[in-house]
């Protein structure tokens, strides 16, 4: 038996035997590089990168590995040669360079095989010549110091070998160029990941450029590198995609209800994520070392005699395990994150191409919130989960290891402190319930705030018109108030958490000691026992607190893992329910089934090729589902339909991108110059794009806000007319435009001789005046054809067409005429329309002659088939044509403002420290500062019962036993307790922050609101409504439960690298000369990293909102996007906005690593000097101070990596607060009220309005939109304003209303000049019926009423005088009928008359019509002008009309132009002067 050390005078030195050396030290590394060559060998067939051409440094690793193969070989062939002059030699000499030289052969192979697989460096290889390198070293070492006893030839060969060795080891370091054909070479910024050497990787050195860059200068997108191939949508999505297919087709034959998405997850990403498992399990085992190491530094210290050598060995492996420690872990979260990485794009392109196919009574059970949240938060959980999953096993294994080795340290007394600890698992497994369904609370709260707080921004401006903003607010506040009860009992219930979590460990240690102490007399308390089991009663405090946070992570994961299949699982289109293709002969016929009523449309009909037909009929009557079910969109029951050829569909609502004029129109085509141009003629889009500022450049925003309705009718037009398809598919078209307007375009584009004139066209439309000109007209009656034929045809059957055609040409004519309506003609036009709805037998009650019935029918009818036309709300009233020229565009406003917002986005300076003082003055200052003296208070007790702990360790030991342990015993406890009772202050503080959290975010949030709502109008028309919502939910959202945890947590670390510190001073006070310089470094590194990664941080969520907007939009056209069928392009750009999202995400996640690897090295420093400033004064320290101090720093490195991921996130989450200060101190409106110039509460008793030289801009650096108008309407005047688009006619109504202030001149309305009163007293005083009729989600009641200052009588009666007694009286809830959403449970008509309501409620002297009745049929119009002649006899009334049938009878007419009143006087007067307003009457066909 060889001993393993030499004996005698080696002693102070340690040393192996001749047999150990030439052995297993030789051996070691020959067995690492076996074993993982066939595993290796394996991998690299799999993943091959492409091959890399020989260079330099390959041929010098190469030759390299030849000669030391060589050089093995000159070793063996001399042992062969020795024993042949019969010199005896062990077998080794000739074992061990055989061996060793066969493993060089297999090195040199591998690095060949390595770049031929495109490897730039290998690990494999890296570790396996560092191995080679440590085992040589130690025989080096031993070599020089026999120097005298080794054989020469041996000696020499050895040296040859140890310095080829470590050349090797250095070329290793160095990466191989990257392969021929790669991506990379293409890449004008490719990630240099893959291209950096194994170390740099290891230790994420490879992102320092970037970090250095984001220092310098804040960074910006095109600074990104791009990302890696396996990390791109294109390779990621495809991959999930076709395995849930697969899952979705094997399901129906195997016995389980539903695909399992979890297992189709596990199938796509499982590989790649079980490396975690290795790491995560090596890092566990690692982690155990400290306190083993510990416990023998302790015992070499209590061992005087022990030789120095042993403290200097356990100091450094001590050092070296906390690095190896590092390394692990990091490269577990590397690849943990990178897989919740890849989870998420993959997830978001499975929804997208979901989205895209999914039935439209499938896409009913899921809001388009629903939808966008799967993509945001279920995606986001699933991609925080990753990094906690491992825990399940981890958390346990952990828990074992640690009781094994308390166990081997304390015996059975552990039991007490494990008691403890799992005493405090139920209660902080119950404070986590809890929690959840207060969270679960506070979300639905949460959730309703921001949805009204979404109707308020979406209808701010008829809420400004209508002086509602204090209703509203009270309101938001009173949800608000449930909202912050809620989080007071969260803040509890936190600082329970708090308290146990701060107190636990103590607590374990308290009541282990003392069973321990006290169970026997001869149970000594030494230093070595106390600081080891308090070292791994810290390892077992981890997961024992991680436990409860993963299970419920996971539970959320399951819940949207749910959701999510559910989604995925929806039936989808079915592409072949509609034939491309040749037409058979005949007729063809298709039944197709509408959604929410049993209304079974049957339909036959054939439309030959080229011709143009027209689809006419009632509203709610199926015209809009027959080009859906002509599309496929609806569900085909039976039957057969074709289409022959492409389709181009323009639908009812436009739909617009975010995108260029251009690409909306050219939408993917190629760019062809004349055809380009023809189109926007004949759309009449030319003027449109003159006064856009940047033409047809111009970008416009989201749903098409810079463009009035009209314009955006005509750009969706204009996309079908360019894209040239044999089929055009025309819903309503011209129902947004002027009359003007549509004529134009009904010649130049639909019309016989227009550019569609051989193509065929389906038209669906409410005017009559174009249907002579048609080829064949079908007439829909509830989802059937009625009758078909031409124009002549339908008038000489003489059916209820005919008739119902000559009423309302009669009725128009009458109008010009006479210019009154008879009752008796609305009369016998209800009958007609009565007869026609009897003879279908409508299948709903047979309708009576009221109106109000009818509306009744007709809003059944209507809800069946709004299925498919879901009615955008998010435009408001000021969006349609009536917009002023100089303003038509929002964009232009948007301009300046955009550039310097995109750079407030990235601001790229550090968070001012005024607002942490805002912050605080928000909490309050006493509170502020109490926290922080309880904080220094918890931790000064921490600190003395630990060096109290560490004085009782060193007390004597008498007869083995320690004397005065009750004592001891006692004061340890007292200070525990202390800290306890200052855990009476650690709730105490714990408290403060929370409560004080409440407070600042109760006072944040009331400021924001309030200023929001009284801002004035532009600032809603540059602001995003986006970036509002974000202010009240994502920001005060991160106020209300983000802030105050985090700053707990960063106080808490702060005190603890404090306390830490003063300990390692106290006990070595050499360490003075390392922990400042190294605190030094640390700063430094701090700074540089937050500096980037808040760069990244925002970059990521700059690019992050794109992807949902875009699929918003998508949501909103997908019907527009299946009929041009562009799925393609669309998938294809929500991949590139992932990835560019992925983009800033990758960097910022190596940046976390980057920077945890730094800053680990210095706490494991701390830890080395501590440890060898303790051995070097070993003589005079005594073990219970060394204990302590180590013990300290062996915390140190947890400490410091949290401080700085608390401080970084203080700093990232604080900017909250500065963001919704800076909205908080925007500018504001006039104030509402104004008491010394309150006029009477009878005012205006004439309704007499005067403009005086009156003059209206938009902005400082616009010109007049109105100049010089100089008015005088005396009370009860009936005045028509009229103009064509942008001629200033709506800018009059907002002067009026001081939406806009007055640039030059003065309103007066009964003597007062309204820019000197508050603006509600104004605004109460007029009312308006605004364009698009806005309802908030609520009552009905609370729509007309939001004050209730009106009796329930006056409302009726309000309601009848609307026509609307008889809807509301059949509903269920009556008034407390609940409006959803914009009102989208009531049609459009209805909503009109419920604003009709809202005025006859108000019943103010004013009243201001703005085309309020664009957006109904004829009926519903005339029931309204008939209501406003009857009911406002008295009050001056202005009308603004684009139908001028409907201001004949009026007092007078004002033209406007440019902005300029050219024409004033009475119609006929007018009509006369053959100027401006004879030509829009001519184009009305009124002459």
């Amino acid at each position: 038996k060889i001993p393993i050390c030499y004996s005698g005078k080696l002693q102070n030195y340690p040393d192996f035997t001749p047999c150990f050396q030439n052995t297993v030290l030789v051996w070691i590394p020959c067995i690492y590089l076996w074993l993982c060559f066939p595993v290796y060998f394996l991998y690299l067939r799999r993943h091959d990168r492409g091959y890399i051409q020989v260079s330099n440094l390959n041929k010098a690793k190469t030759a390299l590995g030849l000669i030391l193969w060589i050089v093995c070989w000159a070793d063996l062939f001399y042992s062969f040669w020795k024993r042949s002059q019969n010199i005896s030699l062990a077998p080794f000499f000739l074992v061990s360079p055989t061996v060793l030289g066969i493993t060089m052969l297999l090195a040199t192979f591998l690095i060949q095989h390595e770049r031929i697989k495109g490897v730039q460096s290998s690990g494999v290889m890296t570790i396996f010549w560092f191995i080679s390198f440590l085992c040589a070293t130690v025989i080096f070492i031993s070599k020089i110091k026999h120097g005298a006893d080794e054989d020469a030839f041996h000696y020499v060969t050895f040296c040859i070998y140890f310095v080829l060795v470590l050349v090797e080891l250095i070329l290793c370091c160095f990466p191989e160029q990257p392969p021929l054909f790669s991506e990379t070479v293409n890449d004008p910024n490719p990630c240099p990941e893959f291209s950096s050497s194994f170390l740099s990787r290891m230790t994420f050195w490879w992102i320092t450029g970037l970090m250095i860059q984001g220092y310098r200068k804040p960074l910006e997108a095109k600074d990104l590198w791009s990302l890696n191939k396996e990390d791109k949508s294109e390779e990621v999505v495809p991959g999930l995609a076709r395995n849930w297919v697969e899952a979705l087709i094997i399901k129906p034959s195997q016995k389980s209800h539903e695909a399992s998405l979890f297992k189709v997850l596990y199938k796509t990403f499982g590989p790649y994520f079980f490396m975690s498992f290795l790491f995560k399990a090596a890092h566990d085992f690692l982690m155990f070392s400290g306190p083993g190491i510990l416990g023998s530094l302790l015992s070499f210290v209590y061992n005087k005699a022990a030789p120095n050598w042993q403290g200097y060995f356990y100091t450094v492996l001590m050092f070296v395990c906390a690095c190896l420690q590092t390394l692990i872990i990091h490269q577990y979260f590397h690849i943990c994150f990178v897989t919740g990485m890849r989870l998420k794009t993959a997830i978001v392109g499975v929804i997208y191409r979901k989205a895209l196919v999914i039935t439209n009574s499938a896409r009913k059970t899921s809001t388009v919130g629903e939808i966008v949240n799967l993509m945001s938060v279920d995606a986001q959980r699933f991609m925080e989960l990753t990094t906690y999953i491992n825990m399940i096993w981890s958390a346990p294994l952990q828990v074992i290891l640690a009781l094994y080795f308390l166990w081997r340290n304390l015996g059975p007394s552990v039991l007490a402190g494990v008691a403890v600890m799992i005493l405090l698992v139920p209660i902080n497994a119950v404070i986590a319930m809890k929690t959840k369904t207060y969270q679960v609370a506070q979300m639905k709260s949460k959730d309703n705030r921001i949805k009204l707080m979404n109707e308020i921004l979406n209808g701010i401006k008829v809420l400004k018109l209508y002086a509602w903003e204090l209703a509203f607010r009270e309101k938001v506040l009173k949800i608000r108030q449930k909202e912050l009860q809620v989080l007071k009992k969260s803040a509890y219930l936190a600082a329970m958490a708090t308290f146990t979590w701060v107190c636990a460990p103590f607590l374990v240690a308290l009541s282990t000691f003392a069973v321990y102490v006290m169970t026997d007399k001869r149970n000594v308390l030494d230093a070595q026992k106390a600081f080891v089991s308090l070292a791994l009663f810290n390892i077992l405090r981890f997961p024992l607190n991680m436990l409860p946070m993963v299970i419920s992570s996971i539970v959320e994961a399951s819940v949207s893992l749910k959701r999510l299949r559910v989604f995925l699982s929806h039936e989808e289109l079915d592409p072949d329910s509609i034939v491309r293709g040749p037409i058979k002969e005949g007729e063809f016929l298709c039944i197709f089934k509408a959604e929410l009523c049993a209304l079974y449309f049957s339909i036959n009909f054939t439309v030959p090729e080229g011709s143009l037909v027209a689809v006419v009929g009632q509203v709610g009557c199926g015209k809009s589902s027959l080009l859906s079910a002509l599309l496929g969109e609806m569900d085909k029951k039976e039957g057969y339909v074709a289409v022959k050829g492409s389709v181009a569909y323009v639908p009812q609502q436009a739909w617009v991108q975010n995108a260029t004029l251009e690409d909306n129109i050219i939408f993917g085509r190629e760019m062809n110059e004349s055809r380009y141009k023809r189109v926007i003629e004949a759309c009449a889009l030319v003027p449109d794009v003159e006064i856009l500022p940047s033409g047809d450049k111009t970008e416009i925003g989201e749903k098409g806000v810079n463009l009035s309705g009209g314009q955006k009718q005509r750009v969706s037009l204009a996309r079908a007319v360019y894209c040239n398809a044999d089929v055009y598919l025309l819903d309503d078209p011209l129902s947004a435009v002027d009359a003007h307007v549509g004529k134009h375009i009904f010649e130049k584009v639909i019309g016989p001789k227009g550019i569609l004139k051989n193509k065929t066209r389906v038209l669906v439309t409410h005017a009559i005046n174009y249907l002579p000109q048609m080829d064949t007209i079908l007439v829909m009656t509830d989802g059937e054809i009625s009758e078909m034929g031409s124009y002549q045809e339908l008038l000489e059957q003489d059916g209820a067409f005919a008739e119902f055609l000559r009423t309302y040409a009669n009725a128009e004519q009458t109008m010009e005429n006479s210019g009154k309506l008879t009752n008796k003609l609305l009369m016998s036009l209800m009958l007609i329309r009565e007869s026609c709805l009897q003879e279908k037998h409508c299948g709903l009650s047979k309708p009576s002659c009221e109106v109000a019935a009818l509306l009744q029918c007709e809003a059944k009818i209507k809800k069946c088939m709004f299925s498919n036309r879901q009615l955008s709300n998010s435009s408001t009233y000021s969006r349609d044509t009536g917009k002023p020229q100089h303003q038509s565009s929002t964009a232009e406003l948007q301009k300046p403002l955009a550039e310097k917002n995109s750079w407030k986005l990235t601001e790229a300076d550090t968070v001012k420290a005024s607002v942490y003082w805002e912050y605080m003055k928000a909490i309050g200052l006493f509170m502020s500062f109490l926290a922080i003296f309880l904080f220094v208070c918890t931790h000064v007790a921490s600190l003395a019962s630990n060096y109290w702990l560490s004085l009782w360790t060193d007390d004597p030991v008498i007869n083995g036993t320690q004397q005065n342990t009750t004592l001891r015993l006692g004061v340890y406890g007292a200070l525990g307790i202390s800290q306890g009772l200052l855990a009476v202050s650690v709730f105490g503080y714990s408290m403060v922050v929370s409560i004080g959290g409440i407070f600042a975010s109760r006072h944040l949030h009331h400021n924001l609101l309030h200023s929001v709502l009284r801002s004035p109008m532009s600032f809603f028309d540059r602001t995003p409504s986006g970036n509002l919502v974000n202010r009240f939910s994502k920001e005060i959202d991160t106020i209300d439960s983000a802030i105050p945890p985090i700053i707990k947590m960063f106080m808490g670390s702060t005190f603890n690298v404090i306390g830490a510190c003063i300990i390692i001073l106290l006990t070595t006070p050499i360490a003075a000369v390392i922990i400042p310089p190294l605190g030094l470094f640390y700063f430094f590194v701090q700074r540089f990293y937050v500096a980037t990664s808040r760069q990244l941080k925002r970059l990521e969520s700059v690019s992050r909102s794109p992807v949902y907007s875009h699929f918003n939009e998508t949501l909103l056209g997908v019907s527009v996007i299946r009929a041009f069928e562009e799925q393609k392009r669309f998938i294809k750009q929500n991949d590139m906005k992932v990835d560019e999202n992925q983009k800033a995400y990758y960097p910022s996640i190596i940046a976390n690593r980057w920077l945890a690897v730094r800053l680990e090295y210095v706490g494991n420093c701390i830890v080395l000097f501590a440890a060898l400033f303790a051995v070097i004064a070993r003589s005079k320290l005594s073990p219970g101070l060394v204990g302590l101090s180590v013990s300290y720093s062996l915390q140190i490195t947890a400490y410091l990596n949290w401080l700085v991921r608390m401080s970084s996130d203080l700093e990232n989450n604080v900017v909250a607060v500065e963001r919704v200060k800076e909205y908080s101190e925007m500018e504001k409106e006039a104030e509402w009220r104004i008491e010394q110039t309150a006029p009477a509460s009878s005012w205006p008793e004439e309704g007499k309005v005067e403009f005086r030289g009156y003059g209206l801009r938009y902005r400082d650096d616009l010109d007049l939109v109105l100049k010089n108008i100089n008015v005088t309407i005396n009370g009860g005047e009936k005045i028509g304003i009229v103009g064509r688009t942008g001629a200033g006619k709506s800018s009059l109504t907002l002067g009026l209303f001081r939406i806009n202030e007055a640039a030059e001149g003065e309103i007066i309305i009964d003597g007062i000049n309204i820019a000197k009163i508050g603006l509600h007293d104004l605004r109460f005083k007029i009312t308006i019926i605004p364009q698009d009729p806005v309802l908030f989600s609520g009552s009905l009641r609370m729509n007309l009423d939001p004050f209730d200052q009106h009796s329930d009588e006056d409302i009726w009666r309000s309601l009848e005088l609307a026509h609307l007694k008889n809807f509301v009286s059949s509903l269920p809830d009556k008034l407390n009928h609940e409006c959803s959403e914009g009102g989208e449970n009531l049609s459009v008509g209805q909503r009109q008359l419920v604003c009709l309501a809202r005025a006859l409620l108000r019943k103010s002297k004013i009243l201001v019509l703005d085309e309020a009745t664009a957006a109904v049929d004829l009926e519903t119009d005339k029931l309204i002008q008939s209501t406003i002649k009857s009911q406002f006899e008295e009050c001056t009334v202005l009308t603004i009309a684009h139908r001028l049938n409907t201001i004949m009878d009026y007092t007078r007419v004002l033209v406007l132009e440019r902005g300029e009143v050219v024409e004033c006087g009475t119609p006929d007067q007018l009509l006369q002067e053959k100027g401006i307003f004879y030509t829009m009457a001519k184009d009305s066909g009124l002459v």
